[in-house]
């Protein structure tokens, strides 16, 4: 069972809103639905959950990047909505950076392969992408995410089972929140 919804903070405090994940299907398209819920540029967090197994947070503030946090990303690789979330670069696998891929050995191949072969693979997404080697266990991403709204490093490793209601009391949003679970 999984659980998504925005929350955009305003002037006025945390608004909540449920969300379907359905027709996303990258980050880019995350991010955008993010920017949707918060015309003024304010900060909108993303969070997601599956029961018992992982939660992840997208942090979009204007134009920015999104900032990311998943606490098990094994557990999230096993999951469509996860894949969104476990991008190349969250999981060191950034494909201009040939040497992080050769020290993570993530393509398999033998030793005295050739390098044009590895930029191959890296260019047409081919390789382990999804393979459970490359994807590590426990948290992966931006674990200080949150620690301006109130929420430390330290308390968002600690989270597990419901960790979004935990976020949201956190924020002083659970009221906000509830109405949309």
């Amino acid at each position: 069972m999984y659980f998504a919804a925005l929350l955009a903070r305003t002037e006025d405090g945390w608004e909540a809103s449920d969300t379907e994940l359905d027709d996303v299907e990258t980050l880019s398209d995350l991010a955008d639905l993010a920017r949707e819920a918060s015309p003024d540029e304010d900060t909108v967090l993303v969070l997601i959950e599956q029961e018992d197994a992982w939660f992840g947070v997208v942090r979009v503030d204007g134009e920015e990047d999104p900032r990311i946090y998943v606490s098990d990303a094994a557990a999230a690789a096993r999951s469509s909505y996860g894949e969104i979330l476990l991008t190349d670069e969250l999981l060191g696998r950034d494909p201009d950076d040939g040497d992080v891929l050769d020290a993570l050995d993530l393509d398999g191949t033998e030793d005295g392969e050739s390098d044009d072969n590895e930029d191959d693979d890296a260019e047409d997404g081919a390789g382990t992408a999804g393979s459970a080697e490359s994807v590590p266990h426990g948290p992966v991403g931006d674990a200080l995410i949150l620690d301006d709204l109130g929420v430390s490093e330290k308390e968002l490793r600690l989270m597990s089972t419901d960790a979004v209601t935990e976020i949201a009391e956190s924020l002083g949003a659970s009221e906000t929140l509830e109405t949309v679970r």
